[in-house]
């Protein structure tokens, strides 16, 4: 079925015109209440291989006889074009920092906390791009808004090496969370979710294992390449790597054609479902489970060492918790073919709030490491939690936009997460009770949960969830 929703063309519905006699109640009909005609359209996906480009106004030209999505083949290509994109730009753009930044106190004399507030003003950049790149991405496709993200970031990694002064460093990394915005997790989930329709869990566990492995190969790349050059003749280098496999990465492998929204559900228009209350329990759920999980990323080492712990071995804990989530990862698929979505998210949050309180509670290295690949494992788990969560409520017509949304205060709380375990730290008079704390507040995101989920889960049927609203000219 396909609905006249008053949404625009380019999502694969149109505004049709009351017609017929009155029927009871003064309805006419043939039209659905709110004003809205249901049309028939067995399957609104074109069939068979896909390879139309679309309009300026975001309509496919499939009425013109050009295929309207990629071939198998095209679907392979991609895949494979953003699992090397993730791997290299989660590598420059995120995890160099975390090994350059000690080094850039020492060699500029600008203080720790001020470098590391560069860094999270582009974490928060990215954050409030993310949600204007999701709308044009749902509207245009990755092609240009990712390619354009791909020249950005070299270009302000150069900025950033080539920074005189502390503000010059400042703008450089605002402007790479530009490009960060651009071409990091959420407009790949939100290509990949359009591209491969009903196989995208698939699709998503395999990007996120690869791109998992970035800070395994960028990490003791980039102490190796700082081992023989400082910090700001490695950014250069990096940046060449970035520019080198990026650039012509987006521009070849993303040039396919970008499928219509699928109409095969009532899709109300996407600033509606931001205000919905299922919507806003879930942004905040996850903003409030993010921040929990990963503040343990960056206080395990010091709570381990406040424990008496070598620094070498709270660092092989870290790194087998970086094991856990890919087998986190792997075992997604099942758990979404046998769990129900607000179950299985309350019960992914509930293992963060768990996790993050048991490293309080334990004290020997065996529990702790044992701990830690568990948090791992549940924390791997919340990436594709995270990325499906639109399209299991409210299907894939919006995502884009939608996960731009939801993604901004997850990326938000990324930024700040350590800021946050540093001061409960220091007021709290440990490491061990901020754990406590921080599993408190996953415990009430996995209760905020509970209510994230709408009255009617897409697949449901074809009723409406709730009462679509008339045709809003900003809804894009």
């Amino acid at each position: 079925m396909k609905v006249s929703c008053g949404a625009p063309r380019r999502f694969g519905c149109r505004r049709v015109p009351k017609r017929g006699t009155a029927a009871a109640g003064g309805q006419p009909a043939g039209t659905a209440s709110g004003g809205y005609r249901l049309e028939r359209n067995e399957d609104p996906r074109p069939r068979g291989p896909v390879a139309g480009r679309q309009s300026d106004d975001g309509m496919s030209n499939a009425a013109a006889g050009q295929p309207t999505s990629p071939t198998e083949a095209g679907l392979r290509c991609i895949l494979a074009t953003l699992c090397l994109t993730q791997i290299t730009s989660w590598g420059v753009l995120y995890y160099a920092f975390t090994v350059l930044s000690v080094r850039i106190t020492e060699g500029t004399g600008w203080s720790q906390p001020a470098v590391t507030a560069a860094f999270s003003a582009a974490l928060v950049t990215s954050a409030l791009v993310g949600v204007v790149v999701g709308r044009w991405l749902d509207r245009h496709g990755p092609h240009g808004v990712m390619s354009a993200g791909a020249v950005l970031g070299p270009v302000a990694i150069v900025g950033v090496a080539f920074s005189p002064n502390l503000l010059w460093f400042v703008a450089a990394w605002i402007a790479a969370g530009v490009a960060m915005g651009a071409v990091l997790y959420p407009p790949a989930f939100a290509a990949l979710t359009r591209w491969y329709g009903p196989r995208h869990v698939g699709a998503l566990t395999i990007l996120t294992l690869v791109a998992g492995l970035s800070s395994t190969v960028f990490a003791p790349l980039t102490a190796a390449i700082a081992g023989h050059l400082d910090w700001r003749t490695t950014y250069l280098v990096l940046a060449a790597l970035l520019a080198v496999i990026t650039i012509p990465a987006h521009l070849i492998g993303l040039r396919q054609p970008w499928p219509p929204a699928p109409g095969r559900h009532l899709a109300e228009p996407p600033t509606h479902t931001t205000r919905s209350r299922p919507f806003v329990a879930l942004t905040a759920a996850i903003a409030l489970a993010t921040c929990a999980s990963y503040a343990i990323i960056v206080n395990l080492v010091p709570l381990m060492t406040e424990r008496g712990i070598s620094t070498q071995a709270a660092a092989v804990a870290l790194g087998l918790g970086g094991a856990g989530q890919v087998l986190g990862r792997l075992g997604y698929r099942a758990l979404v073919r046998r769990v129900g979505v607000r179950t299985r998210t309350v019960v992914i949050l509930a293992g963060i709030a768990v996790t993050t309180a048991l490293l309080g509670v334990f004290t020997s290295l065996a529990a702790l490491v044992t701990v830690a690949v568990l948090a791992g494992f549940v924390r791997g788990i919340m990436t594709l939690l995270q990325a499906t969560a639109v399209t299991d409520r409210w299907g894939p017509t919006h995502y884009g936009h939608l996960s731009g949304v939801l993604s901004a205060p997850a990326t938000l709380a990324t930024a700040i997460s350590p800021w946050i375990g540093a001061v409960l730290a220091s007021m709290l008079g440990g490491y061990a009770p901020m754990f406590l704390v921080l599993g408190g507040l996953g415990a009430l995101a996995a209760v905020i949960s509970l209510a994230s989920a709408p009255a009617r889960l897409v697949g449901d049927d074809l009723t409406p969830r709730t009462a679509i609203p008339k045709e809003d000219p900003q809804d894009g």
